[in-house]
């Protein structure tokens, strides 16, 4: 993983058929010890894929807190969304102006938190969770 010692890792996905259509989220959290430890695959209903990436970031940003984290890096492909975390661009959109005030609501329960924008082939799994919830019967 190459990170902090004692931060956790939380990778995640949103996917949407359609933009806006079916989405889903993909997660994986990785605890201070580089050991998985918990993992979504879930369907959220019709959604843009920025609406589904915010969603998914929320969701494994919500898990990792339930799991104790302190520390926290996310890591996701989405490069609109680390970017408006960190303020290099604004969030015009009003939909996603929700979903970043949550974001920001539960970046300041952590220690300390970082968002990374990675290659989507650094996320392989995040994206496979959300794509088998997508292929799932009424996904």
């Amino acid at each position: 993983m190459a990170t902090a010692e004692g931060c956790w890792v939380v990778y995640t996905d949103g996917a949407s058929r359609g933009n806006p259509g079916p989405a889903a989220i993909g997660v994986v959290i990785f605890d201070d010890k580089d050991r998985e430890c918990h993992r979504i695959s879930e369907a959220i209903g019709r959604a843009t894929n920025n609406e589904a990436e915010y969603r998914a970031a929320i969701a494994g940003l919500e898990a990792a807190l339930a799991l104790g984290a302190r520390d926290v890096e996310l890591r996701m492909d989405s490069e609109l969304v680390v970017r408006q975390l960190d303020s290099s661009y604004r969030v015009r959109n009003p939909r996603l102006k929700r979903l970043f005030a949550r974001m920001e609501d539960l970046r300041w329960r952590f220690a300390s938190f970082r968002a990374t924008a990675i290659p989507r082939q650094e996320n392989a799994l995040a994206d496979k969770l959300a794509n088998e919830a997508l292929d799932r019967p009424g996904g």
